[in-house]
C-alpha cells in the first residue's frame, strides 16, 4: 500500500494512467471518496482535501471539479528549529509568518555537561514553541488546519489554550517537512489541497 497526494488538475489523468498500467479500471463512489477496481486485482481510492466527502458521479473530472479549498482554512508546520503558519481564504495567503528559532546541537559529551546541553535545549525548543503558538494564535481562524513536522512539537503549539479556544479541525494529510522556510510552506499549501490516494498494487 502507498499514498500519494496528486493535485486535483492532474487527478484526471492520474486516474488514466493506473488504467493504463492495469489494464482498465472499474470507478465507483465508496464512503465519500472516488474509488477505482483494476482487473488485475490493483486499488485506488481517492479522497478530496480538508475531509471533505463526495457523492456526485463515478468519474474522476467530476471529482475533481469539488477539491476546493475552504474560505478560510490553516497551516500549521513545526520543528524544532523553527515555525510555519499561515491563514488562508480559498487558495489565497491571507496572513502568514515564518520563523526560526536556534536550537543547541546534541553534544557526545557525558555527565553534567551532557545535562545541561539537554536542558538548554529543551528550553531553546519550548521558546521556539511558545514564539508559534504566540504568531498561530494572531493568524489562525476557527476551520480547518492541515499541520506537519514533527508530531511532539505540533502538539505542544496546538496544547496552547489560546488556539484551543479558536475552534480548529486538525484535517488530514499529516505533512512530513523539513525546517520550514517560505518554499515548504509553499508546497504544503499545495499538498493541503490535493487529492490524498491510497493506492493496492496487486
Amino acid at each position: 500500500m502507498s499514498e500519494v497526494l496528486v493535485p486535483s488538475v492532474r487527478l484526471a489523468r492520474w486516474v488514466d494512467n493506473f488504467a493504463s498500467r492495469h489494464g482498465g479500471v472499474s470507478l465507483s463512489v465508496d464512503d465519500g471518496a472516488l474509488a477505482g477496481t483494476a482487473p488485475d486485482g490493483s486499488t485506488f481510492v481517492a479522497r478530496l482535501p480538508f475531509a471533505a466527502a463526495y457523492d456526485g458521479p463515478e468519474d474522476a473530472a467530476e471529482v475533481a471539479v469539488r477539491a476546493t479549498p475552504p474560505e478560510s482554512w490553516g497551516v500549521l508546520l513545526v520543528r524544532k528549529g523553527g515555525f510555519a503558519v499561515a491563514r488562508l481564504a480559498g487558495a489565497d495567503l491571507v496572513d502568514h509568518k515564518i520563523g526560526q528559532r536556534h536550537v543547541q546541537g546534541r553534544t557526545k559529551a557525558g555527565g553534567q555537561s551532557q545535562q545541561r546541553f539537554a536542558r538548554r535545549r529543551d528550553n531553546q525548543a519550548r521558546a521556539a514553541y511558545e514564539a508559534a503558538a504566540d504568531h498561530a494564535a494572531r493568524i489562525l481562524r476557527a476551520g480547518p488546519l492541515v499541520t506537519g513536522g514533527d508530531h511532539a512539537a505540533v502538539d505542544e503549539v496546538l496544547s496552547d489554550p489560546r488556539l484551543a479556544r479558536l475552534g480548529l479541525v486538525v484535517v488530514d494529510p499529516w505533512l512530513a517537512v523539513p525546517d520550514p522556510r517560505r518554499a515548504v510552506l509553499d508546497q504544503a499549501v499545495l499538498d493541503a489541497c490535493a487529492f490524498r490516494v491510497t493506492v493496492h498494487n496487486a
